[in-house]
């Protein structure tokens, strides 16, 4: 199932996210205990993870039950300011009472990219208790999309696109570097999986990933379709300008 929610403005769109967040941590841990999510880097989600640390949502969210988790990383350490952990160490992690030992963040100083990718692998199926073959089912996963419709580091033609287990070490040509990511499967798996898409950059290729034709090696965004949850778009409205729906929501 996908649902689109058009927000006024940016900061509607991180309250609306940080409000899905409580919800769905606070329904995980009724059923389960615990509620695992993987984090999205990039810089739409900052405000969202600054705002999750603030007085009005920090008390409401369980912590001691939340498992961190990254849907991708770049191959950078921990402390280096493009990495993906370090961003959300920093923004929110460091001001909640979440316990170390609930971060499975993605180990980049382990070595090569394929190497990393396969310690991360290994991470994620111990935790979640899966074999191969099988994918671990986060309840929530945070995704962005790229002006050019690339989501977490699943980039248009890279040969991620293709990959059937759950983390893979993506060779980005056109940046030049490999980038640590879950791949599509994976995602998929997820119980629920929240894009947050803003500003006017991200205007044309909104419309193509939802109203276009189907080019998911062109718009890996489209390859976002889970097999048994809930696919949420909450975009704000510089970035839907060009969406047939004008209203606050499409099913």
């Amino acid at each position: 199932m996908k649902e689109v929610v058009v927000c006024s403005d940016a900061e509607e769109l991180n309250r609306r996210t940080a409000e899905q967040f409580v919800r769905l941590a606070a329904e995980s841990v009724a059923a389960t205990g615990r509620f695992t999510v993987a984090l999205s880097g990039g810089s739409t989600p900052k405000a969202l993870y600054s705002l999750l640390a603030g007085q009005t949502f920090q008390p409401l969210v369980p912590w001691s039950r939340v498992y961190f988790f990254w849907g991708d990383e770049r191959c950078v350490p921990p402390d280096h300011p493009e990495n993906n952990y370090g961003m959300a160490r920093v923004t929110m992690l460091e001001k909640v009472p979440v316990p170390t030992e609930n971060v499975y963040r993605v180990p980049t100083e382990k070595g090569n990219a394929q190497r990393v990718a396969a310690e991360y692998e290994r991470i994620l199926r111990t935790f979640f208790g899966v074999n191969e073959g099988q994918q671990p089912r986060l309840d929530l996963i945070l995704l962005g999309m790229g002006e050019d419709g690339h989501t977490a580091s699943l980039f248009p033609g890279t040969a991620a696109l293709q990959e059937t287990g759950t983390v893979t070490a993506n060779d980005i040509q056109q940046l030049g570097t490999h980038r640590i990511t879950l791949t599509i499967p994976a995602i998929n798996q997820a119980a629920h999986i929240v894009f947050m898409v803003s500003g006017p950059s991200k205007t044309s290729v909104l419309k193509e990933v939802l109203e276009g034709q189907y080019q998911p090696t062109r718009l890996p965004s489209q390859s976002i379709q889970p097999v048994e949850g809930k696919l949420l778009f909450l975009v704000d409205r510089a970035a839907a300008s060009e969406l047939t729906s004008s209203g606050d929501s499409q099913e």
